[in-house]
């Protein structure tokens, strides 16, 4: 049995608008398919689309925290400076 939605479920549009290397938009993780049948969608479809963004954005921002994290190897923190004369 579908629940009865009494509002509808707004876009999680951000209005950013770019597209990742993944083919995700940066500002809501919505697929291209996603973002362009947004009003075609129920509020069901809807609820899982939002559902799997929010899985698209902890994500990259694990992935962002993990590679600030570890310094890469060929670029120490604190390199030491050349003798200029």
């Amino acid at each position: 049995m579908e629940q009865i939605e009494i509002f509808e479920i707004p876009s999680p549009c951000r209005g950013i608008c770019e597209v990742n290397n993944r083919g995700y938009c940066k500002g809501c993780f919505r697929s291209r398919e996603e973002r362009f049948h947004w009003h075609a969608l129920s509020e069901q479809q809807k609820r899982k689309v939002i559902e799997l963004c929010a899985q698209r954005q902890k994500r990259v921002m694990a992935a962002k925290k993990r590679s600030s994290d570890t310094p890469p190897a060929d670029n120490p923190q604190h390199p030491e400076q050349e003798d200029l004369f």
